[in-house]
């Protein structure tokens, strides 16, 4: 196990070897975390996936860096649907650990998937869209929505879940019903959906007993050995009356018939010829703007599939904006700063939102002035020892990042770097810089022979 305080691998003792640290309290905040893990990995294993995710964020929250629990919640999340959170889970889960880690085979698979992010992507818009159309009261526009987003991504349980909701207020029981069975074969104990599905049943059942006949409108009697149940109004007929009724309806069918179905009829079969030979002239005039038509139609389609081509890369610059982010932050708690630093270069602004850029101004202000200070010490102490080379990739970073750093040391021992490493021509800018901007020092005295020496 390692140590919260020194990071060293401590075991599983009372105290840690190195620091000395009390790890009582520490072992005891880890045993926590595994069997909240463990609860929810017994969950998610009988589709409790509501559950699952309960029990996986409490692990979370003892332990933080508990990678099976975080790596499992994305996968719950996924199984539920919920694509996006899953990613997050995944994204967070690789800044805490690079390497071997299951995370980044998952996020590799989505996002080497052109079309699985793009079903992303209309899974989001649609879904989006249909909540518009709830609020607009447009449930029929929201459940042919819903209806799409389900075609594209099935597991979503809370697409199930409105779509049922939205059938409940039409009074489509039967359908609500359904919808709320096949959110529960993907999470069998959701709340919300057993919620639903009691209110579907109880009315359910108000409506099966209305329709029941009520006992005030019955009359029974004793036929020999047999109880009869019969309607009030029902009347027994002989056999004269009904053949006379039968008799009276055929005369009656026969007059319609003669009199005025077979004249609608034909007047019917008139205009619909004419209609025809209407729709075929115009059909002959219309076919050059219909061609027409159909070819903006086509220009359209295809701008709109380049459109979603540009917005799913923007979507993977997006991810890997904020995964170098997260690890800048994750290398600067841990004490890492040229890691930070790094990872902080690599960030494009232009993807972040408000807070993120918040977050990423004040963390590079704490880590800029540590980057520069521990690239430099580290460079000149490559240059000290013999290894020009390790110190020319640490003194480029501090003067590409600030030329006079150190009152222009920083470019001195670059170029110092630079000539012992055999690259005479590399040198000579920076000896030159410090020459013209340090001069009467015996930097500059020492950086101009030099100079000369080559000319």
């Amino acid at each position: 196990m390692i140590c919260y305080r020194c990071g060293v691998e401590a075991g599983a003792g009372k105290r840690c070897p190195s620091c000395g640290a009390d790890l009582r309290m520490f072992h005891k905040v880890i045993r926590i975390s595994n069997s909240y893990y463990n609860q929810g990995l017994q969950q998610a294993g009988v589709r409790n996936l509501s559950g699952a995710i309960e029990s996986l964020k409490r692990s979370l929250k003892f332990n933080k860096n508990n990678i099976e629990a975080r790596n499992l919640l994305g996968l719950v999340y996924y199984e539920m649907g919920e694509t996006v959170d899953a990613l997050s889970e995944w994204v967070i889960s690789r800044s805490y650990q690079p390497e071997d880690n299951p995370a980044n085979r998952y996020l590799d698979d989505i996002q080497t998937n052109r079309g699985q992010l793009e079903t992303i992507n209309q899974t989001i818009k649609k879904y989006n869209q249909a909540l518009h159309y709830c609020r607009q009261d447009s449930r029929d526009l929201a459940i042919i929505q819903l209806k799409k987003v389900l075609a594209l991504n099935p597991k979503l349980v809370k697409g199930h879940q409105l779509l049922a909701l939205l059938y409940m207020q039409d009074g489509r029981l039967d359908l609500a019903k359904k919808t709320l069975r096949n959110a529960g074969r993907i999470d069998a104990n959701n709340t919300m959906t057993l919620r639903y599905l009691k209110e579907v049943n109880a009315r359910l059942k108000e409506s099966g007993a209305s329709k029941k006949p009520k006992e005030d409108d019955l009359i029974s009697y004793q036929s020999g050995n047999e109880t009869i149940i019969m309607p009030k109004r029902f009347k027994e007929s002989s056999l004269g009356s009904t053949l006379i009724s039968i008799v009276i309806g055929l005369i009656i069918g026969a007059a319609v018939t003669s009199f005025l179905i077979v004249p609608s009829v034909r007047s019917k079969v008139n205009a619909e010829a004419q209609k025809k030979l209407l729709e075929a002239s115009d059909m002959v005039s219309t076919n050059g703007q219909t061609i027409k038509q159909l070819e903006a139609q086509i220009e359209e389609l295809q701008g709109d599939l380049e459109e979603e081509a540009n917005n799913n890369e923007k979507v993977q610059d997006q991810i890997g904006t904020y995964e170098k982010l997260l690890k800048a932050y994750v290398a600067y708690s841990s004490g890492d700063t040229v890691t930070a630093g790094d990872a902080l270069e690599e960030v494009d602004t232009a993807y972040l939102s408000k807070s993120a850029k918040k977050i990423y101004k004040e963390l590079n202000a704490e880590v800029q002035e540590k980057y520069l200070e521990t690239l430099y010490n580290e460079g000149y102490s490559y240059y000290s020892n013999g290894h020009y080379e390790d110190a020319i990739g640490c003194l480029q970073k501090v003067v590409d990042e600030q030329e006079d750093y150190g009152e222009g040391n920083a470019a001195y021992y670059l170029a110092q770097a630079y000539r012992k490493s055999g690259d005479l021509a590399s040198a000579r800018p920076y000896y030159q810089y410090v020459i013209d901007n340090y001069p009467n020092t015996e930097r500059a005295r020492t950086a101009q022979n030099y100079v000369d020496a080559q000319e």
